[in-house]
Order: structure tokens, then C-alpha cells, then sequence
């Protein structure tokens, strides 16, 4: 019958062995599909995921994937439970469970607990992260589940076909701002630490307690703040599109082939928002052929962080130190400042009066204005800013620039600045009206031929922009009046001067490959003529945001030489140089003020200083040996006299050895005393102290200055410190002579044993041949030298 029935069907034997090859095959693939295709949900009581890295979730459309992970940067054993994008060519987290407590070995899981609550848990019951919810009779009813938009829901079903969302990780986010999450006062983005830690950083983002502003906080100062501007200085605001986002609203983002591209709420899945481990926004998108980009991100570098370098500080991106204060004003704390750290700002001595001045500043980025009124003319806006206190500046604002406002009816502005001047920056791409910021003339006084400041820059005499101002030999820099920008004019062409003050100056360059330790900063192309030299170079690294390379840029340092008398048409050009007066002694027809009698021209300090000997102009040259003898003569003195003394001493041993024993402690105490004493005031500079008050009127400082400084070499501990007595004249007959800088002298005594004559005496041969050599059996002098020490 059997066999009837295959007949009836038309069937074989053949056919039954290809149908059972079939169902076979579907069987098969159906049994793979379900032990091996990833689960995207946990219940109670199986289900958990252990820390072990075989199981993970996936969500349904296999977009994110749950599992512990360790960052691939770290060594040790650290590992963590957090959300990732599924299969994308390099891991991006967009969340983590315990990031402020890594589990430190394998033996944890992930499941939910017999109270209800969804746990990271080790064996030994030390429990690493938890829902957090109340208790519950019946955890069976419970499951978490891992959606498409990455966010991981925990929910109750309470054996209804309604589940009760009790707990998601969109609300509870790490560093990513994620597609279905909203903006609220209540949700924070907090950056990891670093790269390989995501333990919660320094940096987060929020709103503001009014909820009208976005803000980034480092700790608990405020970092960048978006749409922080005023009328006429804007700062970079958030894309539309991006705010749009983030209060979950439809809007335009950024699209890579065009400007904005308007999308649904259903395209944002595309996108994320990230808090950078330095604090930086980012603002990612998706697009299937090129993988994630970077479509905008704030502070987009130094500058744009909030009031980068303090009240009254500049920021410039160029420049090597990003940092710089004002004309006429000083870093609050020159340590800091010195350290890189910029937050206090600078100071002025501005009393607020009506002698104050105003520094015209171009192309400057400020922070909002205080208040803003219609004028008549910039001399009413700087009226109203000079008569009232306190006022640090003033932007007077033409109608018509109004227009690209659209602003109507076109009215002149006044903008006052009366707090403190923050958020500055110099060469602001946007430009800007001028900025006139108040300044004490006693601040801002300079020499009658000082050229008038360009834009932010000082220029300090000699230096010149022009032929009315400066010295002739100066007048390598030229001043752009439009933006402000200081230039300097050489023969291997046209630099920007990024720093300058009194002594140097600052300039950059491309590609130069001589400025390294090799060379000691020296860079034999760059060819400068007299007066100018330079004196190092740097690479420019560190200050640069992303959207400005710094690569292969140098920063060179330049001094000069001090310049001569300045030149004259009348006595009245020297008025700022007293004891001076205007006459040509040259017989060059050249007029220049030369210093009167008794005085003599000192280039570095740009006066006239007194003279000890010499006629007008500065000391004779006839007359040098007798400063020469007079320098000599006090090294001389110093060395002799310890020789002396010490002579003394030893005679005196021979005759009575137990009382030069008493008598050498005594003496050493007194002169290492006066030696200490002498150092201490030159450490201190207080080295005029050891002058005779007779001296004080007849004797040149310098002078002094430069024979107690040869004077200390000649006692140093070190006999390579030393110099040879042909080296003190060079030092004590030459101004030009660079002296070394001494270091603190050692003096000391050996104590000998009162044994036999023998050793008495290759004692005193020892002390003899030591007194001014460095010993590691030094004697400790005792309280009379602290005593005398201490006067």
C-alpha cells in the first residue's frame, strides 16, 4: 500500500532523498538562527552576561551591542560594561555602567537581582553598579532590553501586556549625547578622564540654571558658553540644526556636500554629541560612504575657551604664549603667569581719573558689553566713559555699520565696558569696530620720541615705525593703522612681531631647520644687520587649536644693541633726558642730546648716569686705570687680607697651639661671617649697602657694582669659577665686558688633631694651601657665625 501511495503521488525514490536533503537544510538553519543569533534582552532568572567577553546584546536592527569591555590603551585588567556601536570598524562607546569603579578580575555578571534591580555584581557579592530602584515581590516580571537608538530600557510587565519603563540609560548618560535623549536642566554630559579611562573627567556639559544657555564647566569654572556675543562681537554659536537635537525638535544639520540639509527627528539617528576628554564639544555625523565626521565642535582652540587669559588678558592664536596683557597693564600674578596659567588675568594701576588715557585697540574680540545708548559722536562716547567710574572702555559704533544688522533706522552706538575687559583676542577674523580700553598715563608714558602704539604693541625707544619717531637705525618695523599688526622688515623679508618689550622682540617663521639644541638656537641663514641679533628660537608648539597648524613654525627671539644719544633739533627734544643737552660734538652736522658734565650715556638704561671721573659724554679713557686700580685694589684687599689673617693665625699657633685653636674658630667665624653677610646683600640686591656712606655721591654704581661682582668670583669655590688676574682687568677696564654671574663662596677651616709636631705642621701647610678650596670635611661654625650671620 505503501508502495501505492508513492505511485499515486508520482513520487520515487529519488524524490524522497532530495525532500529529506531539504528539510534537513531548513532545519538546520533554523536551529542556527536560534542558538547562535545574539539576544538583545535580559530577564529574571537566566540570561545574565558575564565579564568574561563571550556573550554580549545586540539590538534588534544590530545597530548597538552591550558587553564588558577594557580600553584597548590600558595593560592591567580593567574592565568595564558599557555600550558600543555594533561591528563599527573601531569601537565608539556612547555609554558605561561603572565607570567610576572598573571590576579588577573576571567572576562578575550582569543580570538582574532578586530584588528587581538591574546589577553588575562579582561572585563574592560586592555588588559595582545598580539600578538603584526599590525592592520588589516579583522579579520575574521584569527585563531589560537593548534598543536600536542604543538606549538600554528596564522595565516592569506586572503580567500585563503593558511593561512600566522604570529605569533607562538615557537618562543616566556618560560623554555622548545620543538620538531620543533630551536637553534638560537635570542630564549632564561628563568627559572621561582620559583616552583610556573612563572614569568621569573634569569637563561637562549642561544648561545653565536659567535653562536658556549651554555651558561647558572645567570643575567648577566656566569653560565656553554658547551665543556668548554682543552686537557687534559675535563668538562661534551652535548650529541649528545641533540645538535642534538636542531638545529632540526636526531642524537642519550640517550635510558634507551642502550647507544645512533638513532632516526628521528619524534622521538623527545618524548623529551624536560627544564630551572630549580636553573639554571640547564635538558634533559627529554618519553618511555611509565616508564613515563619521567632524562637523563642529566648540572651543574650537585656545581662544575661544571663556576668558582664556583672564580680565584685561589678550589672547592672540599666533603667538607662541597665547597669553599677553594689555599696554600699561601687568600680569596680577607673574608666577602664574610664568607657568602657563593665565586665569588671574592682568592689572592696571588706573585710579579711574581724569588723567587716565585710552589705548585704540583694532580687530579685537570682546565679551558683551554692560550697557549700550544712542550718541551723537565718539567724543560723547569717550566723555561718558572718562567721567564715569568705574569705565574700562568704549566701542563707538557708526550708524551705518548697523545696516548689516539690518538694523533700522541706522543709529550711532555707544558701548561701555565698566566691570572688567574679558574674552579678548587679538587678529579676530571677524573683525569689529575699535576698542579704546582706559589706561593710567603713568602706565603708558613713553620718551618723547616713542612711536605711538600699534594696535596692542608697545613700541619702546629705539625702536621705530617711522621717520618721527625711534631712532633712524631702528626703523626696520612697519605698523598696519587697519588691523593693528606690528611688522618687521629684514633682507630675507616681511615678519609678523608676535611678543615685544623692552629688551626683545618676537618674529615667526616657516620652515626653519636650524633651530635646535644642536645649534644652540642660532640660525645662520637668518642673516640680521647691526644693531639687531638674535638671541634664540623656539618651535611654536601647543597654542594652536584644531583648525590652525603650527607645523613647522619657529618662534626667534631678537635683541639689540643699545642705541646712541637720541637725535635733536632743540634742547626742548631732550627734556626726557635730563642732565642732557641738544649739541653736535662730532662736527657731522648731526644734533644729538649729549649728556652734560659729570654724566656720561648709558644706551641700556636710556639716560644719563652719573660719572665718578671723565668729562661730559661719559668717562675718559685716560682716566680708566684709575677705576681699574680702584677695582683691583678691592678684590685685591679681599683675597690679601683672608691671607693675611689666616698668617696671622699660625704664627700664632706655634707659639700658643691651645689658644690659636680658640682664636683660628673665632677669626674663621668672623670672616666667613662677613663674607656670608657680603652675599647675602648681593643675592638681595642690596649690594650698594656695602658702599661708604661717603661714597655715595662721588662713586659711579656701576663701577661698584662691577668690582664687588669680581670681587666675589675671585673667593669662588670652584677654581674653574675663578678668573685669572688678566681676565679682572679685562672685567674692571671694560664697560662692554660681560661678567659671569658669581655663585655663593665657601669658606671654611680644617681642624686639626693637637698631636706631634709633625702633624702640626702638614696641618698648617694643609690650611694654608685650603683656605679657599672646597672640602667634603667642612667645619661647622658655631653660634657666632650664626650670630653675625643673622646681622
Amino acid at each position: 500500500m505503501h508502495s501505492w501511495m508513492m505511485a499515486r503521488r508520482g513520487l520515487n525514490q529519488r524524490d524522497l532523498r532530495a525532500m529529506h536533503s531539504m528539510l534537513s537544510a531548513v532545519f538546520f538553519s533554523y536551529a542556527f538562527f536560534l542558538c547562535c543569533f545574539a539576544r538583545d534582552t535580559i530577564t529574571y532568572p537566566s540570561g545574565s552576561i558575564g565579564n568574561d567577553g563571550q556573550e554580549t546584546l545586540v539590538s534588534a536592527g544590530q545597530r548597538f551591542e552591550l558587553g564588558f569591555f577594557t580600553p584597548g590603551e590600558i595593560t592591567d585588567f580593567r574592565s568595564y560594561l558599557g555600550i558600543w556601536y555594533y561591528k563599527s570598524n573601531r569601537r565608539i562607546y556612547v555609554w558605561v555602567a561603572n565607570r567610576n569603579r572598573p571590576l579588577l578580575d573576571a567572576g562578575a555578571s550582569f543580570a538582574i537581582t532578586e530584588d528587581g534591580n538591574l546589577q553588575i555584581s562579582h561572585r563574592n557579592g560586592t555588588s559595582y553598579w545598580s539600578t538603584g530602584l526599590g525592592p520588589t515581590s516579583n522579579p520575574a516580571y521584569r527585563e531589560a532590553k537593548l534598543l536600536d537608538s542604543g538606549n538600554l530600557v528596564f522595565g516592569d510587565s506586572n503580567n500585563t501586556l503593558l511593561t512600566t519603563i522604570l529605569w533607562e540609560s538615557f537618562a543616566h548618560p556618560t560623554d555622548t549625547f545620543l538620538s531620543g535623549m533630551k536637553m534638560s536642566e537635570n542630564l549632564k554630559l561628563i568627559s572621561w578622564e582620559n583616552t583610556a579611562d573612563p572614569k568621569e573627567g573634569k569637563f561637562s556639559f549642561q544648561l545653565d540654571e536659567g535653562g536658556t544657555r549651554f555651558v561647558i564647566f572645567n570643575d567648577y569654572t566656566v569653560h565656553w558658553v554658547n551665543g556668548e556675543s554682543s552686537d557687534f562681537f559675535s563668538s562661534e554659536r551652535m548650529p541649528g540644526g545641533m540645538t535642534n537635537f538636542l531638545f529632540n525638535t526636526t531642524g537642519s544639520v550640517p550635510h558634507p556636500r551642502s550647507s544645512y540639509k533638513t532632516l526628521s527627528s528619524s534622521d538623527y539617528n545618524n548623529t551624536r554629541i560627544r564630551l572630549d576628554v580636553e573639554g571640547e564639544l564635538q558634533y559627529w555625523n554618519f553618511e555611509v560612504y565616508t564613515d563619521w565626521s567632524l562637523r563642529w565642535l566648540a572651543p574650537r582652540d585656545k581662544c575661544s575657551v571663556s576668558n582664556a587669559c583672564g580680565n584685561f588678558g589678550s589672547c592672540n592664536l599666533y603667538n607662541m604664549l597665547a597669553c599677553r596683557c594689555l599696554p600699561g597693564f601687568k600680569p596680577a600674578s607673574l608666577e602664574n603667569w610664568r607657568n602657563g596659567d593665565f586665569s588671574g588675568g592682568c592689572r592696571s594701576s588706573a585710579v579711574c581719573g581724569k588723567n587716565d588715557t585710552f589705548l585704540r585697540l583694532k580687530m579685537m574680540r570682546v565679551g558683551k558689553q554692560d550697557y549700550k545708548f544712542e550718541v551723537e559722536s565718539e567724543t560723547k562716547c569717550r566723555e561718558e566713559c572718562l567721567n564715569n567710574c568705574p569705565c574700562h572702555a568704549y566701542s563707538f559704533v557708526k550708524g551705518e555699520v548697523n545696516k548689516q544688522w539690518d538694523r533700522q533706522p541706522s543709529i550711532n552706538m555707544c558701548l561701555i565696558w565698566k566691570d572688567f575687559l574679558m574674552d579678548l583676542q587679538e587678529e579676530y577674523s571677524y573683525g569689529g569696530p575699535d576698542l579704546f580700553v582706559r589706561a593710567a598715563i603713568a602706565d603708558t608714558e613713553l620718551k618723547a620720541k616713542s612711536c605711538e602704539p600699534c594696535g596692542i604693541n608697545m613700541i619702546p625707544y629705539p625702536l621705530s615705525t617711522g621717520s618721527d619717531c625711534g631712532d633712524p637705525m631702528y626703523s626696520i618695523f612697519h605698523c598696519n593703522t587697519s588691523t593693528g599688526k606690528l611688522s618687521f622688515n629684514t633682507q630675507n623679508g616681511t615678519y609678523n612681531v608676535t611678543t615685544i618689550d623692552q629688551d626683545t622682540f618676537a618674529i615667526q617663521d616657516k620652515d626653519v631647520d636650524h633651530c635646535n639644541s644642536s645649534t644652540g638656537g642660532q640660525l645662520p641663514e637668518f642673516n640680521l644687520s647691526f644693531p639687531f641679533k638674535i638671541n634664540a628660537c623656539y618651535p611654536v608648539v601647543g597654542n594652536f587649536g584644531s583648525n590652525i597648524s603650527s607645523q613647522g613654525l619657529v618662534e626667534i627671539v631678537i635683541g639689540w644693541e643699545p642705541p646712541p644719544e637720541p637725535f635733536c633739533t632743540s634742547s626742548a627734544d631732550c627734556e626726557d633726558w635730563p642732565n642732557s643737552t641738544c649739541k653736535n660734538v662730532t662736527g657731522n652736522g648731526k644734533m644729538r642730546c649729549h649728556c652734560n658734565s659729570n654724566f656720561r650715556w648709558d644706551g641700556t638704561a636710556l639716560s644719563c648716569v652719573q660719572a665718578l671721573y671723565g668729562q661730559s659724554g661719559g668717562f675718559s679713557r685716560k682716566n680708566k686705570p684709575v677705576s681699574l686700580i680702584v677695582g683691583v685694589t678691592i678684590a685685591s684687599v679681599i683675597v690679601l687680607s683672608s691671607i693675611f689673617l689666616y698668617t696671622c693665625i699660625l704664627m700664632r699657633k706655634k707659639a700658643k697651639r691651645r689658644e690659636s685653636q680658640q682664636n683660628t674658630e673665632r677669626n674663621a667665624a668672623l670672616m666667613y661671617g662677613t663674607e656670608k653677610r657680603a652675599w647675602r646683600f648681593w643675592r638681595e640686591d642690596k649690594a650698594l649697602d656695602l658702599m661708604d656712606e661717603t661714597l655715595h655721591e662721588s662713586c659711579n654704581t656701576n663701577e661698584f657694582l662691577r668690582c664687588l661682582n669680581a670681587a666675589l668670583l675671585c673667593v669662588q669655590d670652584d677654581p674653574a669659577d675663578r678668573p685669572t688676574m688678566s681676565n679682572v682687568v679685562v672685567m674692571l677696564s671694560s664697560e662692554a665686558a660681560n661678567l659671569p654671574v658669581p655663585k655663593e663662596p665657601a669658606f671654611f677651616i680644617r681642624r686639626g688633631s693637637s698631636g706631634t709636631a709633625s702633624t702640626s705642621s702638614k696641618q698648617e701647610r694643609g690650611l694654608s694651601s685650603t683656605a679657599f678650596s672646597s672640602s667634603k670635611q667642612e667645619t661647622s661654625i658655631d653660634t657666632e657665625v650664626a650670630s653675625d650671620e643673622g646681622g
